[in-house]
């Protein structure tokens, strides 16, 4: 078991913009990272299994809605706070990420911002600590980028509501105990319905011989005449807006978290460039390895930027979807490139559990296409700066 060396880089003082509690959170993050997270995730990534003994941790450091206010179990920290954590989880690995980001952000933040009084004291204090774990339904075996043509359907039955249709790649279905679950009523306006593991009919088989995201559960979300009772309607928001509201915040906490993975990768192949030495010297210093490194920080750097003037701008409840976008888009695609040139540098031993390389690049794939495709994203900003859809 390899000792983590990780050391952060911090290209433009980036430091500086940030408040002591920000600074202190992110501390906490890293060093729980450090101790609990990277001596056992490549053992579990092989396994491609979940870590479930490091729910307790997550919840510890503030992993789980860490904006939801104080009163519902949550740290009451602002946006940049989040994203800092989203990045020190996902320095560890993305799967563990995926885990905190779809707690927060898709299953708490829905409850708490279109939930009732009665919901949020009941499921968020919970969720915040993590003694219950939460997914969220949206896509679709035949819906993925088109949300909006769900199958999934719930039926008005008097004194409840009968849900049938099925979700698949969700994360944290095997083990969670809460769903929040998007389906169509008979009028075909879409709605969030709370689903409990309990709820006879509802079941969630896990998926499968996946080469990404290997430490993070993923399955299914089967309902056949669940009954849903009445009181798990969430009241104060439908139609699609609802659920893209929730993919927002998610996006956001992705922004942040692929710095994470970047940063390893690079910290990695500076690390290794220096010890590593042909033709008498250290690769390091050879052009092609410099100019690999340069390009390296030099991505990183404005991806820190962007995510932190993002998150100013969600904190003064200024930031747009559309932004959001960008900043999701921009900061995996450089971190699934900084990945693979990291992985060239390494040469054959960047591909073994020795380091985490292969481990994020991989990863990497899904996060690249969840929450919103790259292609997608792309498409959101090209409507924003034209006001011309190419979605019709």
């Amino acid at each position: 078991m390899k000792p983590d060396l990780f050391q952060a880089p911090d290209y433009y003082n980036i430091d500086d913009l940030l408040t002591e509690e920000h600074l202190l959170i992110r501390e906490a993050a890293r060093d729980w990272v450090k101790r609990d997270v990277s001596p056992i995730i490549e053992e579990y990534a092989q396994k491609a299994e979940f870590p479930t003994q490091i729910i307790g941790g997550l919840a510890e450091i503030g992993a789980f809605g860490p904006y939801i206010p104080e009163e519902y179990g949550g740290a009451g920290l602002d946006q940049i706070s989040y994203g800092l954590i989203m990045q020190e989880i996902e320095r560890g690995d993305s799967g563990v990420r995926s885990t905190a980001s779809v707690q927060s952000s898709l299953v708490m933040y829905p409850i708490y911002t279109y939930g009732n009084e009665a919901q949020r004291k009941k499921y968020l204090p919970k969720l915040a600590s993590g003694e219950w774990m939460g997914c969220f339904g949206l896509t679709e075996p035949n819906h993925g980028s088109n949300p909006s043509g769900m199958e999934t359907k719930f039926k008005d039955m008097g004194d409840h509501y009968l849900l049938n249709g099925a979700k698949m790649w969700i994360s944290n279905a095997p083990f969670a105990q809460v769903a929040v679950v998007w389906a169509k009523n008979e009028e075909g306006r879409i709605h969030g319905l709370i689903v409990e593991r309990s709820m006879e009919g509802f079941s969630t088989p896990e998926t499968h011989n996946k080469w990404s995201l290997r430490a993070s559960a993923t399955g299914e979300l089967i309902f056949d005449n669940v009954k849903v009772p009445k009181e798990n309607l969430l009241p104060n928001k439908s139609g699609l807006g609802a659920p893209l509201g929730c993919l927002d915040s998610a996006r956001y906490g992705i922004a942040w978290g692929a710095i994470g993975a970047a940063m390893d990768c690079y910290d990695t192949a500076l690390r290794y460039c220096k010890e590593r030495e042909q033709f008498g010297k250290p690769i390091g210093q050879f052009q092609l390895q410099q100019k690999k490194l340069a390009e390296m920080i030099t991505e990183i750097t404005k991806a820190q930027l962007l995510a932190w003037r993002l998150g100013n701008l969600k904190n003064e409840g200024k930031a747009t979807s559309a932004q959001i976008s960008m900043a999701k888009r921009n900061n995996v695609d450089m971190a699934i490139h900084i990945a693979r040139e990291a992985r060239q540098m390494l040469g054959g031993m960047g591909i073994t559990g020795e380091y985490s390389i292969m481990r994020h690049m991989m990863n990497l794939e899904s996060v690249i296409t969840y929450e919103g495709t790259h292609d997608i994203h792309l498409l959101i900003t090209g409507l924003d700066v034209t006001g011309l859809s190419a979605f019709k």
